[in-house]
């Protein structure tokens, strides 16, 4: 089989999972999806976040038209591949893909609710789900846990739990968590934890349907369409997150920690590299630290690169052999026909995400 390694798959989690996966005394209040008057509705928190289009969290290969006119639905419409393990397995065959990184769709959304002990019960529900789904083959199947990053206490004790079941990495969410940066020290337990490890954090796209939280607010606000939305939705998220690790010096504090951006491309990694160096210089003598940026993304930062992207050459070139992977998003909304655009180096791309993820 080829060196294929897809850094960015994803799962469509089965309706029903946080009320068969929950600890009893949450499941009156699991994540679920209800129809009323013949529409959809994604429930968690008891609000109702996704009304009348759930069918679009997936939609790989589907009608767009159909998804976001409410045709379809989540419950009914998903391919089998996209929950099932072994149906993922012989999709994964037909591509010429050797291993999978999974993500989850519904548990990086953001959770609304206050409860944290609500919020924590779903990531454990949810992680002990995908250790299963993934034991259908452990050596293809690779499970990127879910921590509640709002209670550190129980973020730390879920990612212990997570790395005895297996997992390769953790998610992290790109943006501020209750008032830090994600490479604060405030989380400096998780990230000691990853480093011993030797696996990544990953930073992820997470969807917001509302709120000013969400990049790019006030331009979503006037509806300027999905090529909008979708296209710079992942750089308006990475960007940030990227570059907060570099101000806040975690790769001082931890040298060989590893982060991952994710579903936004490889080609801004040049340009941030170039951008960060250009400023360390205009303000290195007032700097707490005195190595420039480039160097810690170099050693510490990786890429996935995502279908039909032209810049992989010159990411790999300009970046770092090492540091560009290959992602699909499948069976994301706005993947791509997959057995079209798996990228032509392979073997370099899955050679890294072999490494980084320690498959």
């Amino acid at each position: 089989m080829t060196m294929v390694v897809d850094s960015d798959a994803h799962v469509l989690e089965p309706a029903t999972l946080w009320q068969d996966y929950l600890e009893e005394r949450y499941r009156d209040r699991a994540i679920r999806i209800e129809e009323e008057d013949g529409a959809e509705q994604l429930i968690i928190g008891e609000e109702v976040v996704l009304q009348g289009v759930v069918a679009g969290l997936g939609g790989a290969e589907d009608s767009k038209a159909a998804l976001f006119s409410g045709q379809r639905s989540y419950v009914r419409d998903n391919p089998l591949d996209s929950y099932d393990p072994h149906a993922r397995l012989k999709r994964m065959d037909e591509w010429g893909i050797r291993r999978s990184v999974l993500f989850p769709t519904i548990c990086i959304l953001p959770f609304p609710t206050d409860d944290q002990d609500l919020a924590s019960a779903y990531c454990r529900a949810y992680n002990t789900w995908m250790a299963e789904f993934c034991q259908a083959d452990p050596d293809r199947l690779a499970a990127v846990a879910v921590i509640n990053w709002h209670d550190l206490d129980e973020a730390v004790k879920e990612l212990d739990r997570c790395l005895k079941l297996g997992c390769r990495g953790v998610f992290v969410p790109p943006e501020t968590i209750s008032g830090h940066r994600p490479a604060s020290t405030h989380f400096d337990p998780v990230w000691s934890r990853l480093q011993e490890a030797d696996l990544p954090g990953c930073f992820h796209v997470i969807v917001r349907f509302s709120g000013a939280a969400r990049p790019f607010a006030e331009w979503l606000e006037t509806t300027p369409g999905p090529v909008f939305s979708f296209g710079l939705g992942g750089t308006g998220q990475l960007i940030p997150a990227m570059s907060s690790l570099i101000a806040d010096q975690l790769f001082e504090r931890f040298p060989r920690a590893k982060v991952v951006s994710v579903e936004a491309g490889c080609g801004y990694a040049p340009y941030l590299m170039d951008r960060l160096d250009a400023k360390f210089e205009a303000f290195r003598e007032i700097l707490p630290f005195d190595r420039k940026p480039s160097d810690h993304i170099r050693e510490n930062c990786y890429f996935v690169a995502e279908q039909g992207e032209r810049t992989i050459d010159s990411a790999l070139e300009l970046v770092g052999q090492k540091n560009i992977l290959w992602g699909s998003d499948y069976p994301h909304v706005d993947a791509l026909d997959v057995a079209s655009h798996v990228p032509g180096d392979r073997e370099q791309l899955g050679l890294n995400a072999e490494a980084v993820f320690k498959l």
